[in-house]
């Protein structure tokens, strides 16, 4: 049978209106009244996503293997079934008031792309396979992204196995009870190339009418702990000039970060996320206040630059004998760039579509932060609209679901070797 380039399958294009379909019947295990999905990590309902996915792929003749941390593996074999696969995929765990795009639409475009390439009759020189990560939200166990995160050997196995939600309930308990406590060793196979297709969870395509972002990297991370202690006193009788107000401090700390971001342009980022002011009276001048300090950067020297102001700006609001500033760093995530290789097929695959693609830096983690740790790895990004997303009014626009899961398959293509045609397959 005779092997075919890239020009010959350069018209080829996903089924819109069934990846969508996909996208509302995975929808509704676990709706919400809101319009909205909950469907926690190795709970039932994610077994029931789990068992709709897996059967979905098995009616396209893929064989399903599942590893120890519960990481669903969905492979279409290739001509050369030894070559390393190319791979695409994402979570389809939810917050508990999550949406219906955040990591679903990353596994049912892979699902759609492996979809086409069946009704088409055509065959990929890789093997190809469709991931489901476990429990990348960490809504319901920590840490996130624990199914990539354990694959790829940031965590161990045995730490996210024993790892408990609020009633005490293990990781390991609930694989087993969903039944998706797999044989297969939870590390990396052999993986050519790791596409992740996402809604941007942010307004900067929307905003900018692009439909295509191609993900250069992502932004490193920086979680601080922050307690503040001056004096209670009453709120009447103790004159202004006098007082100890630990949260008059810790709202000055707060224009400290938002600063500091600003000065990092374009990628900083600033976040004062909680706030606990003690006794939390009416009529009481706070003597304590904790609060949580999120700084984010593309790069180290960027993102140390801003730990180091921050810290000078701890130490300058602190006064001997009247405020006490303890800072304490709680979680570091370093700057992920992705592999340019695959970033530039991503733009050449909306290229071939006709269709514009922006470089941008995902300000969140995905699971293929953990990836591009052992693999070649990029991402897509398409628009959501206003930019929310953890949240149940999260809404993507078919058609921009359509072109990013079409770019998909474009920049897959252009990384899984000679492409074949079956007999009687459509160009």
């Amino acid at each position: 049978m005779e092997m075919n380039t890239l020009d010959a399958v350069s018209g080829i294009r996903i089924d819109g209106s069934r990846l969508w379909n996909s996208l509302m019947e995975l929808a509704r295990i676990g709706a919400t009244d809101k319009g909205g999905v909950c469907r926690l990590a190795l709970s039932d309902l994610d077994r029931q996503g789990r068992d709709l996915v897996c059967a979905w792929a098995r009616e396209l003749g893929c064989s399903v293997r599942v590893d120890a941390i519960g990481n669903i593996f969905m492979r279409r074999p290739g001509l050369h079934d030894d070559l390393p696969a190319v791979m695409t995929g994402s979570h389809i765990d939810t917050q508990p008031t999550g949406g219906k795009f955040d990591g679903n639409y990353g596994v049912l475009a892979g699902l759609e792309v492996l979809r086409t390439l069946h009704q088409r009759g055509i065959a990929t020189e890789a093997p190809l396979e469709v991931v489901v990560w476990t429990n990348e939200e960490g809504s319901r166990f920590v840490p996130v992204m624990m199914g990539s995160g354990v694959y790829a050997g940031a965590f161990t196995l045995e730490h996210a196995l024993a790892a408990q939600d609020r009633d005490g309930v293990s990781v390991d308990e609930s694989l087993r009870a969903i039944g998706y406590a797999g044989p297969e060793p939870a590390r990396p196979g052999a993986v050519g190339a790791y596409f992740e297709a996402h809604i941007e969870q942010g307004p900067i395509l929307e905003d900018r009418g692009i439909t295509i972002g191609a993900v250069q990297g992502a932004l490193g991370q920086r979680w601080y702990d922050v307690a503040i202690t001056g004096q209670e006193a009453h709120a009447g009788p103790t004159p202004m000039e006098l007082r100890r107000d630990a949260l008059l401090t810790a709202s000055r700390l707060v224009l400290e970060v938002n600063r500091i971001a600003l000065e990092h342009a374009p990628h900083g980022r600033g976040t004062v996320g909680c706030i606990d002011s003690f006794p939390n009276s009416r009529n009481v001048i706070p003597g304590r206040v904790a609060l949580t300090v999120d700084l984010r950067a593309a790069d180290d020297a960027t993102l140390d630059s801003m730990a180091a102001a921050f810290a000078r700006a701890c130490r300058e609001l602190a006064e001997p004998g009247r405020f006490l500033v303890e800072s304490k760093e709680v979680v570091y995530f370093p700057p992920q760039p992705f592999e340019p290789r695959l970033v530039q097929a991503i733009r050449d695959g909306a290229s071939t579509l006709g269709l514009d693609s922006l470089d941008v830096i995902s300000g969140a983690g995905h699971d293929a932060v953990y990836m591009a740790r052992v693999a070649p790895t990029a991402m897509i990004f398409v628009p959501c609209k206003d930019g929310i997303s953890h949240n149940e009014i999260e809404d993507a626009q078919p058609e921009h679901l359509e072109a990013g899961c079409n770019v998909l398959l474009h920049a897959m293509l252009r990384c899984c070797g000679r492409i074949q045609f079956a007999e009687g397959g459509v160009p």
